[in-house]
């Protein structure tokens, strides 16, 4: 069962060829946290293997979730319920945050420190990074509460909103695609910052103060989507093709051609369109009465589609054009839209999601075993295989 194979001959030979290249220019990141990052794994022991620190802080990113989704399923606790949600739950929230995000920012340091950097190690940093950005995003709408007609957000802004965050994850890893140098965002270091605020402040103050007016009758949400948004547009995908552009003029692009360098877009956005079909034209309004299933199941169908493009980027392969995903997805938006599924809509959903997550875990694992084994290292441990 966990032997499928899904990394091809040519992607493994370009593996053992994989040289790291990353430039980070966040004043935030090289200046504030770099320097409390390298305090922070001075106390790591030697003996730990970078992806258990990788895991380890991805694992407390979904228990967060999950423990936010066990007290606000359907993100209403924090509008018409204040006190359903305990202010532990915010306080840990932030601590489970900074915790995940310490390590992430570690382990390549780490990596370096024990001497055992591996391609693996920064496509199971990537990979995991993939599906992490939406789960970030999912618990934070807990914060801020669905709308209820006071304040809130719509359920149709939270899609928009996570879009543009994994739209932003995904030309990141474009632009290395065409590159070969991935051009840290500036936008993670900066979000996290924010998402532990935000939870410092729920805990601390409570709640109310995401339903009061900030500033002109905007809200606190109003000016986090607003500056999103804005971000998104002017500054973080601009510099994308910038970057790109400028690769272009130096003559270092790895793609010659218009098709190659947009090819890994193809599936993402056709994902996206078949999504925003469904959201739109739904029958029975299905974002609105299943938003926290079908937010999760957007995240993790991303996610999967990302990892094929990054594993195709490491090993200097062409990605495939579409994507498996999209074949049944295609078959369910369509007989959810023409009124097929009728009063199972619901069910449906969360029978693919359910589906869609086992896809992407076994996936994931199988992955991890092919390269595990074809560079002769184990993922959670820096002992050496032994060979047959």
């Amino acid at each position: 069962m966990w032997r499928w194979r899904y990394v091809s001959g040519p992607q493994l030979h370009g593996f053992r060829h994989y040289k790291y290249s990353a430039v980070d220019t966040n004043p935030l990141s090289v200046y504030i946290m770099q320097p409390i990052w390298n305090k922070i794994i001075k106390i790591v022991p030697l003996w730990i293997a970078p992806n258990l620190l990788t895991f380890s802080g991805f694992v407390m990113i979904l228990f967060n979730y999950f423990l936010i989704s066990f007290y606000d399923w359907d993100y209403t606790a924090s509008g018409t319920s204040p006190g359903l949600v305990p202010t532990w739950v915010w306080l840990f929230s932030a601590f489970t945050t900074f915790c995940a995000y310490a390590l992430d920012s570690i382990d390549g340091k780490h990596a370096r420190r024990t001497q055992s950097s591996t391609p693996l190690g920064e496509l199971f940093d990537h990979g995991l990074d993939s599906w992490a950005t939406s789960i970030f995003v999912l618990s934070f709408f807990s914060v801020c509460s669905r709308d209820n007609g006071k304040s809130g957000v719509s359920v149709y802004t939270m899609y928009i909103y996570l879009s543009i965050v994994l739209f932003n994850f995904m030309c990141s890893h474009w632009e290395k695609y065409n590159t070969g140098v991935l051009f840290l965002p500036w936008g993670y270091d900066i979000s996290q910052v924010v998402l532990i605020a935000a939870y410092l402040l729920t805990g601390t103050v409570g709640v109310e103060v995401w339903q009061k007016p900030l500033l002109f009758g905007y809200y606190i949400t109003d000016v986090l989507v607003i500056l999103l948004i804005g971000f998104s547009l002017f500054l973080s995908f601009p510099q994308t093709l910038y970057n790109i552009h400028r690769a272009h003029l130096k003559k270092t692009l790895k793609n010659d051609s218009l098709y190659e360098g947009l090819l890994p877009l193809v599936s993402p956005l056709l994902l996206f369109i078949l999504l925003t079909a469904w959201v739109v034209l739904s029958p029975s309004n299905i974002l609105a009465k299943q938003p926290r299933l079908f937010l999760w199941m957007v995240g993790v169908a991303f996610s999967n589609v990302i990892c094929k493009v990054i594993i195709c980027q490491m090993s200097s392969t062409r990605p495939e054009l579409f994507h498996w995903f999209l074949f049944p997805l295609a078959l369910v938006v369509y007989a959810a839209i023409s009124g097929l599924l009728g009063p199972m809509e619901e069910a449906v959903l969360a029978l693919f999601t359910t589906l869609v997550t086992a896809a992407h875990v076994h996936y994931g694992v199988c992955v991890g075993r092919q390269l595990s084994e074809h560079l002769n290292i184990y993922i959670f441990s820096l002992k050496k295989r032994v060979q047959d």
